[in-house]
């Protein structure tokens, strides 16, 4: 799967969100790198994906002006499970699931309840 391609399965994923999601997110931006940098996976186990910021319920009064939380869907990693492409957009869609979970301040048991992990 090129890049182009990988870019396309982490937008299908977004679009296809439930609409409560959708209402959800706020302040986030979604990007795919190729790989995580150090100061995001400082031993090197290669991410999938990574949330960065504040969770929803964690934002109070005081959160505003503040830059978009980020969620980075990294290639490279991906690539590197060596999935068939059907097998690889499954993936990219639990792992867009996962971190965009994380924004709206799910914990991994509720992940799992919805399938998003």
């Amino acid at each position: 799967m090129d890049l182009r391609t990988f870019e396309s399965a982490v937008q299908a994923t977004l679009d296809a969100l439930p609409q409560w999601v959708v209402e959800e997110m706020e302040n986030v931006a979604v990007v795919v790198e190729r790989r995580a940098t150090r100061d995001q996976d400082p031993h090197g186990g290669g991410l999938l994906g990574i949330y960065e910021g504040v969770p929803l319920p964690d934002r109070g009064i005081d959160y505003f002006g503040v830059a978009p939380d980020r969620i980075t869907i990294f290639y490279d990693p991906h690539m590197s499970l060596d999935l068939t492409e059907d097998e690889l957009t499954d993936e990219i869609r639990v792992t867009v699931l996962h971190e965009v979970g994380h924004h709206l301040g799910l914990d991994d048991a509720r992940l799992h309840e919805l399938g998003w992990s």
